[in-house]
């Protein structure tokens, strides 16, 4: 009896010394500090257990990655937080944005109820053309009253514009938001285009606008693209800020319209290595 209970004792302290040394089993490494007066902005698309893709993951892996992060230390802030800081105001270290691209459904089935028993504020950038009927898209998307509930219910849930119809590309293959399309026998004018993009963008952020009483002035550019005059006319529109696809962190000195976002919603992005590529990105200069 005393040889069991002095193997057990031992037993015991092998077992915490190992736990101990394991990194990333306990929040105390949360202290860390990895950045300051950053902001980490992370996007995804699709949160689906049954398609595959390269902007999908399952709700294992999005639930994996962002419950990594939270025992690393990471601190995800909303919308409203990355507009003060833009504006002047503090974010808490290692600070993290949550976006999604093309307001799928699956956002509100999959990705939602995760967010929310987390307490992660997140954006969906919208196709707001997808609202008229949302069963037709390729990939179904988020109704009207999916999105007033989602906002409603957690406050720092907002949904901004990803266009209303320009998420395609024209006969030339070129992406409608910087691209001159056939008019009349020709090419549209300046004016002609002018008017495309600001109506496209104003009804965006209208029908956003008649679903939640907050602003609607944040923008992610279809496929990434933009360019000098797509991005006068979009802030000639109302929009503040803009979102690519480039890699890296935000400074609070960024160009507002080119805030750079890191890819999280890749299938080759595991639960731990999210991480890494924040790190990475830390050393780059924010665009």
């Amino acid at each position: 009896m005393r040889n069991m209970k002095k193997y057990g004792l031992l037993w015991l302290l092998a077992a915490v010394a190992w736990l101990l040394l394991v990194p990333g089993l306990f929040h105390g490494r949360g202290t860390d500090v990895w950045y300051t007066d950053r902001v980490a902005v992370i996007a995804y698309h699709h949160i689906d257990d049954h398609t595959q893709g390269d902007v999908t993951i399952t709700t294992a892996r999005f639930r994996g990655q962002l419950t990594d992060l939270l025992q690393r230390g990471y601190h995800f802030i909303s919308l409203q937080q990355f507009r003060d800081f833009m504006a002047g105001g503090q974010v808490p270290p290692n600070a993290v944005l949550v976006t999604f691209d093309d307001g799928y459904r699956s956002f509100y089935t999959n990705a939602y109820p995760i967010l929310k028993e987390l307490n992660i504020p997140a954006v969906n950038f919208v196709i707001t053309k997808d609202l008229e009927h949302p069963d037709q898209s390729l990939i179904p998307s988020l109704s009207r009253d999916q999105i007033r509930f989602m906002t409603r219910e957690m406050k720092d849930i907002d949904a901004q514009c990803h266009s209303d119809s320009l998420h395609d590309r024209g006969p030339s293959g070129g992406p409608l938001l910087t691209t001159r399309l056939p008019k009349d026998g020709g090419i549209e004018g300046t004016s002609q285009y002018e008017q495309r993009i600001t109506d496209d963008t104003k009804a965006c952020v209208n029908k956003l606008k008649e679903l939640y009483d907050r602003p609607v002035d944040a923008y992610a550019y279809p496929f990434g693209y933009y360019d000098e005059q797509s991005v006068a006319l979009l802030r000639k529109s109302g929009i503040r800020y803009g979102f690519t696809t480039a890699s890296g962190l935000t400074g609070r000195d960024a160009d507002p319209m080119q805030i750079p976002r890191i890819n999280a919603g890749s299938p080759f992005v595991k639960e731990n290595s999210l991480n890494n590529l924040i790190i990475k990105s830390i050393s780059r200069k924010s665009s």
